[in-house]
């Protein structure tokens, strides 16, 4: 990227990338090394998901874009070249930060216009990666959605939800409900090191998944994704299941890794370093696009299927309430949510 010009008014010919958003400042910190921060003023906070998409939920906001939790298979890494950053190493550590999000969503809601229906939180990088720590977006964004009457769903590997579990709790009970839900794949600590090194560990994610439930909440898990070859073992899915279950999860949705467009690259040069045994395994399973073919997702379902029943993960989930998730899901067709 060029910096020169940078501040608030910084056109596009200075900032093409950053100054779409309404770029202000970068800013590094000792306690977050190796990161950088650009900080924006949103135009807008509530984003309509392309009809496309076939998710079960219409509008998404996202508070941050790029992600610290650093998951080589990160899905979302192809929207950091909107901001003219590299999917790779930028999208671990460029992370863009709207901090206006939560005064711009409020604005928002009080329109007319608005329906109130279901807004999704972390559908494209996590709203509790370590940035949260520093700029408690999330709060104002809660609170915003509550006060609205708006309903909300959360997905997150990251256990700083813990300090907002008060808050979700209290739009389930009392107000336009809240549902909270935890990404757990790997059960393995030296491959979760290795696979997602910006994330929360396996256990710590267990007992975070047990204080959601102490809270008064249901407690979705995805187990996504599967990698072929490294975490999909019956031994591996039970181990994980039951866990899960152990921890006191009301449910699970589990489906295999897809790869799309320059995370399909990323993903592939980590296995050719850290597993080359798989890469024509690989290449083979992905050889007609970003998705595992049909029988590969047979054979998933069928290896899951009665282990979600043996650990009473059958529930439905929040997003299956929605009326579109199943015991296991192919990717969706549009991943792109800003």
């Amino acid at each position: 990227m060029r910096w020169d010009g940078q501040s608030a008014r910084a056109d596009d010919g200075a900032l093409p990338g950053l100054a779409r958003l309404g770029f202000v400042r970068s800013v590094r910190t000792p306690e977050f090394d190796a990161i950088t921060f650009h900080e924006v003023l949103c135009k807008s906070a509530l984003n309509k998901v392309p009809n496309a998409a076939m998710l079960p939920f219409r509008y998404t906001v996202n508070g941050y874009r790029g992600c610290s939790h650093a998951c080589r298979y990160c899905f979302a890494r192809p929207t950091h070249e909107y901001l003219d950053f590299d999917p790779g190493a930028d999208f671990d550590t460029q992370v863009v930060v709207k901090t206006n999000v939560a005064e711009v969503l409020s604005r928002e809601l009080r329109r007319p216009s608005w329906t109130r229906e279901t807004v999704a939180l972390g559908t494209n990088t996590d709203p509790y990666q370590r940035a949260e720590g520093r700029y408690r977006l999330m709060p104002g964004i809660l609170n915003a959605l509550a006060e609205s009457g708006t309903p909300y769903s959360i997905l997150t590997k990251g256990t700083l939800v813990r300090r907002d579990l008060p808050l979700i709790a209290a739009a389930e009970q009392d107000g336009p409900g809240a549902s909270v839900s935890i990404s757990l794949a790997v059960v393995d600590p030296e491959l979760q090191r290795d696979l997602e090194p910006g994330t929360p560990a396996p256990q710590a994610r267990l007992a975070l998944i047990s204080a959601i439930r102490d809270a008064g909440l249901d407690c979705h898990v995805m187990v996504a994704p599967v990698l072929p070859g490294l975490t999909d073992s019956p031994e591996h899915l039970e181990a994980l299941l039951r866990a899960i279950a152990d921890a006191g999860a009301t449910s699970a949705t589990v489906f295999g890794l897809h790869l799309r467009g320059a995370t399909r690259d990323w993903f592939m040069a980590w296995l050719q370093r850290a597993h080359p045994e798989l890469v024509f395994r690989y290449r083979s399973l992905y050889r007609r696009g970003a998705y595992l073919p049909p029988e590969y997702r047979d054979k998933l379902r069928a290896r899951v299927a009665p282990l979600l029943t043996r650990y009473r993960l059958t529930g439905r989930g929040p997003m299956a309430r929605a009326g579109a998730v199943s015991s296991e899901v192919t990717a969706p067709a549009h991943p792109t949510l800003f």
